[in-house]
């Protein structure tokens, strides 16, 4: 539930049912959810204003952060960051009805590249000479295996898939992990935060840090230490290829702290100062979805 003043339009990872669906319904409800095919078309919906907001996996517990997202996020977009929401993630093996006494002769497994990667061990244990097919959802991997009912093939995704698309759970919590849970991030053209219930206290901002050209030595250093003397948090610290070339890199920072505070401000002003180029995501607060059991 969420005490938003109107339902906006979402675009979302779909199809429905996608982990991507279950966190936009937690913080926009059913009304005015746009399914779209891939994380790109999800962001040049916002970014072409079709939409008000865009819904998109960041990063994973187990396989850490998503790279389509952030390629697209960090080289492509003017967006901002409106809200985050942590939300667990259990991925069950399921078949067609009509194969589900064929789970020893399937001819592929099929789901989000993520989703197999977080099965890992179980596919190797039990498909290990099974053909892996990556899908661009685990909502379309269900999706596919229950309009191919003749096809000896499994998916992987949530309970709800399976039973949005009446499919069989041949066996339930294959992850490799306990705790599995994916950040998924709110887009829109507009720097602002969501007014939701039960967002954590403290706000988070996130930063895109490219370093100075002359390349000296001791620079992380010091930037880090821009943000570690006036007691900021870092809640990570993660690079990514320029695509300018091997060995140039930018950095993504999230700082437990309002781009507005006064500390936050002369950190600023401190990396302009050390020439970095500094471009904020804005000020957010983050949610945590419980497991719906």
């Amino acid at each position: 539930m969420t005490d938003l003043k109107y339902s906006p339009t979402v675009a979302y990872l779909g199809p429905e049912a996608s982990f991507t669906h279950v966190a936009a319904t937690y913080l926009f409800g059913n009304a005015g959810l746009m399914p779209q095919p891939t994380i790109p078309d999800c962001i040049e919906a916002v970014a072409t204003g079709r939409v008000v907001y865009a819904i998109v996996p960041l990063e994973n517990a187990l396989e850490g952060s998503v790279p389509m997202t952030i390629d697209y996020l960090f080289h492509g977009s003017d967006l901002f960051i409106n809200a985050e929401i942590s939300t667990p993630i259990e991925q069950h093996l399921m078949v067609n009805e009509k194969q589900k006494d064929a789970l020893d002769k399937l001819d592929s497994v099929q789901s989000h590249p993520h989703a197999l990667a977080q099965c890992h061990k179980y596919l190797q244990y039990h498909y290990r000479r099974t053909p892996l097919i990556q899908t661009t959802s685990t909502a379309a991997a269900a999706k596919y295996v229950s309009e191919n009912p003749d096809l000896r093939i499994a998916a992987i995704g949530n309970r709800l898939a399976a039973k949005k698309y009446g499919l069989h759970i041949a066996e339930e919590n294959i992850h490799d992990f306990h705790f599995n849970h994916t950040r998924f991030v709110v887009l829109s053209m507009r720097k602002g935060y969501l007014e939701a219930k039960g967002h954590a206290d403290n706000p988070k901002t996130t930063f895109m840090v490219k370093l100075p050209e002359d390349d000296r030595s001791g620079v992380l250093h010091q930037i880090l230490s821009v943000f570690a003397w006036r007691k900021l948090n870092l809640s990570k610290i993660e690079s990514r290829p320029l695509k300018t070339g091997l060995g140039n890199y930018f950095f993504i920072i999230d700082v437990l702290e309002n781009e507005d505070h006064p500390m936050m401000r002369g950190a600023l002003e401190e990396l302009a100062a050390l020439n970095c180029n500094v471009r904020s995501f804005g000020t957010y607060y983050t949610y945590e979805q419980k497991p719906s059991r």
